[in-house]
C-alpha cells in the first residue's frame, strides 16, 4: 500500500515534457462531430477534415469518446471490441490517418477507455454465456446464483444507475433459468469481473494495443468502479440524498462519502488504485503518454487519491463542473481543488460540459432541482432562459481558462450551443429514457449533432441533412461560419481566451486572491493577469488595468452581472 504522501522519484523528470499539466482538451463525440459519409452518423473521416478549426481554436489536445465496435446501445459505451473501430466511424486505417493528421496539427489525442463492463456482444461475455456455472469463461464477469427457493431473484438489491435492476437473468444453454449477471449500466453492459487476473492481462493487453499505434492517453470511464466489495452485499442509500448512481450519470455530492454516508460497495473501493498503478507502470513503458480519470469522487481532496504520482496523471474535477454560478461556491471549491491536487503534485483540471451533463449555456440558468442524469425535456420544471444561459456559460468559461491547470472543452461549447430540449420522445436513444419510461429525458440533449455551416444540409455536419438526432431549426446563429470573425460572438470569445491563456502561461500559473469586491465577485491574479467574475446581479467597479478579454459588454469600468473581465496592468 503506497503512501498519500508523492513519491519525488517519480515525479516528471527535468526536462521531460508536461503537456498534460496544462493542456486545454477538447472531447469530440463522434456520432455527432461530422460525418463525411452522409449516413446521419458522425465517423472519424468526418473528424479528420475538422481538425483545422480545432488546432485553429487553439486546443492543445482532442479526446475521443468510443468509436470502438459496438451495438451503440449506450453510445459506444457497450464495447463489443476494444481493438478494432465499428465499420459506422470507418476503420483502423482512417483511425491512423486521423492521428498523423492530429499529429502534424500538433495535437494530442486520447481516447477513451472502457474498463467497468463491456458490450453483451462482445466475445468474451457470448462465450460466458454458452458455457457452464463456475467456468473461467464465466469468471471474466459477475455471475452468481440468484436468491430464493429457485434462485428466481436477483443475488442482492443494487440497482442500475440508468435504472431499474441492476441484475439480468440469462437462460442457460440447456434452456433452463440459470444464474444472473451484475451491470451496474444497461443490461446490455456486463460488468467485469476485476478480481480475475486474466482480465487484468487482456486490458494490458489493450493498452498497449493502442499505445503502440502512437495514442498520447486514455481518459478511463467509470474510473472509481470496476471493484465491487466481496460478496456483493446489499445497500440502501442513506435518506439524505445518496444514491445508487455515479458513473456516466448520477452525480451525487456524496458517492464517495463522509462517515454518516458508506460509500457504496460498487464505487469508490480500495482495489481500483492496485488497477491504476498496474497501468501506470505500462504507460511509463511509453513516452508522454496520460490516463484521466472519470471518478465521480466528491471531495476533491477524495479524488486526489486516484492521481497519485504512481497512478493517474488527472481526474476530472466533477465537484467543479457541479459548482453553481455563486462567488462563495466558485471560490470555495477551487481552493480545495488546487490544494487537494497539488497535494499529490497534479495539474487541477476544470469542466464545464460533456456528454453525460446538461450543456452549461443551459444548465447555468435553470431555475429548478435538475439531478445529474434527468436531463431537461419540454415537461421540465425550470427551464432555462436561453440569453441568460448564455451570459452565464461566457463568464463561466473566461473563468475556467484563467484557472491555472489544465481545462476540458465539449464541443459545441464554444458555439454557445444550449442543451436541445425539444427533442421528440421517438427521436430519444438513452437507455435512461427507456429504463425510467420516460420518467427521465437523459443525455440526447447535449449529444445532438452540432453546426458547422448556417446554410448547409445538417449545419454542414454532412452534405445530406441526415441526422441520427434531430438538429434544431434555429440553431443556423450557432454555426461556426455564422461566428467565424464577428467580434463578441462566442466562438471568437474562446479563441481569445485560449490564445491569451497561452500566451500569459495561465495554466502554468497560481492563483492569488483579491479582496474587496463583495462575495459575489471570483477575482484573482494568476502570472499578472488581473480576473473578475461577477456572479451576482448589481455591476461592480473594476479595478485598474487595461481589457485584455471580457465575456460580454462593459459599461465604461463597471463589470456588469454575468460578467468576466480578464485585466492587464
Amino acid at each position: 500500500m503506497t503512501s498519500d504522501i508523492p513519491d519525488p522519484s517519480r515525479a516528471t523528470p527535468e526536462g521531460a515534457s508536461d503537456w498534460w499539466r496544462h493542456a486545454v482538451i477538447y472531447q469530440v463525440y463522434p456520432r455527432s462531430f461530422a460525418d463525411a459519409t452522409g449516413d446521419g452518423v458522425g465517423d472519424l473521416r468526418g473528424i479528420t477534415a475538422r481538425l483545422p478549426s480545432l488546432a485553429e481554436l487553439g486546443v492543445d489536445a482532442v479526446w475521443l469518446s468510443p468509436f470502438y465496435v459496438s451495438p451503440q446501445n449506450d453510445g459506444g459505451y457497450d464495447v463489443a471490441d476494444y481493438c478494432d473501430v465499428d465499420p459506422a466511424f470507418g476503420t483502423l486505417d482512417d483511425f491512423a490517418a486521423l492521428e498523423n493528421v492530429a499529429h502534424d496539427l500538433g495535437l494530442k489525442v486520447i481516447v477513451d477507455l472502457v474498463p467497468n463492463h463491456s458490450s453483451s456482444e462482445h466475445v468474451w461475455f457470448r462465450e460466458a454465456l454458452a458455457s457452464a456455472p463456475g467456468s473461467p469463461e464465466r469468471a471474466r464477469y459477475l455471475f452468481r446464483d440468484g436468491s430464493g427457493p429457485d434462485g428466481e431473484l436477483p443475488p442482492n438489491n443494487w440497482q442500475s444507475v440508468f435504472g431499474g435492476p441492476a441484475w439480468t437473468r440469462v437462460t442457460e444453454p440447456d434452456g433452463t433459468p440459470g444464474q444472473w449477471y451484475l451491470h451496474l449500466f444497461d443490461s446490455s453492459q456486463p460488468d467485469f469481473d476485476w478480481r480475475n487476473p486474466r482480465v487484468r492481462e487482456q486490458f494490458r493487453d489493450i493498452l498497449r494495443f493502442w499505445l503502440d499505434r502512437g495514442v498520447d492517453g486514455f481518459r478511463v470511464d467509470v474510473a472509481h468502479g470496476m471493484i465491487k466489495v466481496e460478496g456483493l452485499p446489499d445497500y440502501t442509500p442513506p435518506a439524505n440524498g445518496g444514491s445508487m448512481g455515479g458513473g456516466a450519470v448520477g452525480l451525487e455530492p456524496d458517492i464517495e462519502s463522509g462517515a454518516d454516508d458508506p460509500t457504496p460497495p460498487f464505487w469508490a473501493q480500495e482495489g481500483v488504485h492496485e488497477i491504476y498503478r498496474d497501468w501506470r507502470l505500462v504507460l511509463d513503458e511509453y513516452d508522454e503518454r496520460i490516463l484521466v480519470a472519470e471518478a465521480w469522487v466528491d471531495p476533491p481532496a477524495k479524488l486526489a487519491r486516484w492521481v497519485r504520482p504512481d497512478e493517474m496523471h488527472q481526474a476530472f474535477n466533477f465537484a467543479y463542473l457541479a459548482t453553481p454560478w455563486s462567488g462563495p461556491e466558485l471560490r470555495a471549491v477551487i481552493d480545495t481543488s488546487i490544494a487537494a491536487f497539488g497535494g499529490v503534485d497534479a495539474p487541477s483540471t476544470w469542466v464545464l460540459s460533456n456528454h453525460d451533463v446538461v450543456r452549461h449555456a443551459s444548465r447555468l440558468a435553470l431555475t429548478a432541482e435538475n439531478p445529474q442524469g434527468h436531463g431537461i425535456g419540454p415537461d421540465s420544471p425550470g427551464q432555462p432562459v436561453r440569453e441568460l444561459g448564455l451570459a452565464r456559460a461566457r463568464a463561466a468559461t473566461a473563468l475556467m481558462l484563467a484557472l491555472p491547470g489544465s481545462a476540458y472543452l465539449y464541443q459545441g461549447e464554444e458555439l454557445g450551443l444550449p442543451e436541445v430540449i425539444d427533442l421528440p420522445d421517438a427521436s430519444r436513444l438513452d437507455p435512461t429514457w427507456f429504463r425510467t419510461n420516460g420518467e427521465r429525458y437523459g443525455r440526447d440533449g447535449c449529444r445532438v449533432p452540432i453546426p458547422w455551416e448556417a446554410d448547409a444540409p445538417a449545419y454542414g455536419f454532412n452534405a445530406t441533412g441526415t441526422s441520427w438526432l434531430p438538429q434544431p431549426d434555429d440553431w443556423a446563429p450557432y454555426a461556426r461560419d455564422s461566428q467565424a470573425g464577428v467580434d463578441g460572438s462566442t466562438l471568437e470569445l474562446y479563441r481569445a481566451a485560449l490564445a491569451a491563456r497561452k500566451a500569459h502561461d495561465l495554466g502554468l500559473g497560481s492563483v492569488e486572491w483579491l479582496d474587496g469586491f463583495g462575495e459575489h465577485v471570483v477575482a484573482f491574479r494568476n502570472r499578472g493577469l488581473t480576473v473578475v467574475a461577477n456572479t451576482g446581479e448589481d455591476a461592480v467597479d473594476l479595478p485598474a488595468g487595461t481589457v485584455a478579454l471580457a465575456s460580454g459588454p462593459l459599461d465604461s469600468r463597471s463589470l456588469p452581472a454575468d460578467t468576466t473581465v480578464w485585466l492587464t496592468s
